[in-house]
């Protein structure tokens, strides 16, 4: 297992990635908004499928390219701080947009509603980087690498489960506190970028493990 510290780290990396807007919590608020929180569950239902297959997948590819790719680590680290730069801007730059601003979805069956989530998570850039570039960043590739990997995944699935449930439930309430409040988007996305900078700096700067 990955140590106290690495964990906490990655907690950290983990809970600050799932507060930045993407396509899963755009689609999650849009869905609880205009159908109704039963909609957004099931959707978040496709979602958490699609979390499951990232953390396989990038479980066993991580083992197999730790030990087989000697420059794999820095490239996947560099890759990772590169990427949260890019979130840290998308946060910063002017005229951002709340994921709470969203345009009226057609009433979808249950079926599709979980599939839309499901292939969302599934066509997300910022997940596949999360578990691809970032996750290896918190793996001490002298210790069982396919295990390591598979705790920090389920971490950041029930982290991301967590938080997506709870604006899904409360989306609606959300929206309304919000739409009178821009100053509270603002100090959010100041504050998330900075934090998002930080942790790229930190990256790209550690040395290998």
């Amino acid at each position: 297992m990955p140590s106290s510290q690495l964990l906490f780290g990655f907690f950290i990396v983990a809970l600050g990635m799932t507060l930045t807007p993407g396509p899963n919590m755009l689609y999650l608020i849009s869905r609880s908004i205009c159908q109704g929180r039963r909609a957004g569950f099931i959707s978040l239902a496709g979602v958490a499928l699609g979390f499951i297959f990232y953390m396989l997948f990038a479980a066993c590819g991580i083992t197999a390219l730790l030990f087989t790719v000697p420059f794999a680590y820095d490239a996947l680290r560099f890759g990772g701080a590169a990427y949260l730069l890019y979130l840290a801007w998308q946060a910063l730059k002017p005229g951002g947009r709340s994921p709470f601003h969203v345009k009226n979805l057609s009433v979808d069956s249950d079926r599709k509603l979980f599939l839309m989530g499901l292939f969302t998570n599934l066509l997300n850039p910022k997940i596949a980087l999360l578990y691809l570039a970032l996750l290896p960043q918190f793996v001490d590739a002298s210790g069982n690498v396919l295990l390591q990997s598979l705790a920090l995944g389920s971490i950041h699935i029930c982290i991301s489960i967590t938080i997506n449930g709870l604006i899904t439930l409360a989306a609606g309430s959300i929206a309304g506190f919000l739409a009178n409040r821009p100053n509270w988007l603002l100090v959010q996305r100041w504050i998330m970028g900075t934090v998002l900078a930080g942790l790229a700096v930190r990256i790209a700067l550690q040395a290998r493990k």
